[in-house]
Order: structure tokens, then sequence, then C-alpha cells
């Protein structure tokens, strides 16, 4: 087992509820990890919410961590997203200023090359939306710097496992857990 501390990443479903992202953030802070990422949706059950959530980690206290998401009641499964076996993507919003027209048409190249939508247009400013890799999104952002980014917005790594394995994750016994009542 190793103890390089590395980015790690968690898809976690849990109960569409009032409070249940306060109770799992408390966890990650109790334990004194500082989330990288955390991207939170809808999914085809409307009763359940994904959460996608990167933190730096070591092999052993990821599982640590795992294990103790596990003991939460509201979450239904939780699963451990490779690098080399998921498909990560993030949205980014850039506002960029445009000086003149040689400056606009510059920005419109590299959005083109990049493959990224200009999502509004004024005298002097572009605003590109940007859905991609880390890697994609952070050279997207320093060619653009050079022309001066006004304002930038990430929504975070949301991710999936390639193939045919999901996260369902029947494991989790939702009533496995019944505090206050006498179980023989």
């Amino acid at each position: 087992m190793t103890n390089l501390t590395e980015r790690q990443t968690l898809a976690v479903l849990v109960d569409n509820e009032a409070g249940v992202l306060s109770q799992i953030s408390r966890l990650f802070s109790r334990k004194g990890y500082t989330i990288e990422s955390l991207a939170v949706g809808a999914t085809e059950d409307p009763k359940v919410s994904r959460i996608t959530i990167e933190v730096y980690a070591d092999e052993e206290r990821i599982t640590l961590l795992v294990n103790q998401l596990r003991k939460l009641f509201p979450v239904h499964s939780i699963k451990r997203l490779p690098l080399s076996n998921s498909i990560r993507r993030e949205l980014v919003l850039i506002k960029v200023r445009t000086v003149d027209n040689a400056a606009r048409s510059e920005i419109l190249q590299i959005a083109s090359v990049f493959r990224t939508s200009i999502i509004d247009v004024s005298v002097d400013t572009l605003t590109l939306a940007v859905i991609g890799d880390e890697s994609k999104v952070d050279a997207m952002q320093k060619m653009l710097e050079m022309h001066g980014i006004l304002e930038l917005v990430r929504t975070g790594v949301i991710a999936l496992e390639r193939g045919k394995d999901t996260i369902n994750d029947d494991t989790k016994v939702k009533g496995e857990f019944n505090y206050g009542k006498n179980v023989l």
C-alpha cells in the first residue's frame, strides 16, 4: 500500500433531502479534508441526488473515509472513480475583455480551437462556456489570461465510470441502522 497523497474522486448517491449535503461535507471537515471539487445534481430518480467529490488522500485514508460515508443513513452507495476508467467533465464560464476587433477575433479563434460556445457578447466582453476535463479548462484559461479574464466560475468535476459499470450498490440496506428499536 502506498502513502502517496493523490486526487481521489468519489461518486455518492444520497437521499435528495435538506441537510444531506451539509452532513456529508461536515464529515470531510471533521476528518481534516479539504474538498477540492464538489458537484451535486439530480439523478434519474427524483428521490436521489448524486454528489461527486474530489479530495486529496492516500489509499488508507480514502478507504477509511469511504467506510465512514457508508455508515451515514442518507447514503445509498459510494464508488471510487479512478482516472483511468472514468469520464470526467467540468463546465466553466469565462468572461473575457475584448478591447478591440483584433482581440475579439483572436478570442473567437481560441474558442473555436477549444470547441467552446460563445454564450454572451457585449461591446467590450465575450463570455465563453467550456466543457471538458481539467487539462482542457486549464489550457483554455491560460490562453485567455493575456486578454484579461474578468470573471471565471467552475462547476466542479462530474464523473461517470466507463462501460457497463454503474454506481448502483446493493450492499447497504436502508434499514440496517435502526436506532432505538430492539432487533433480535
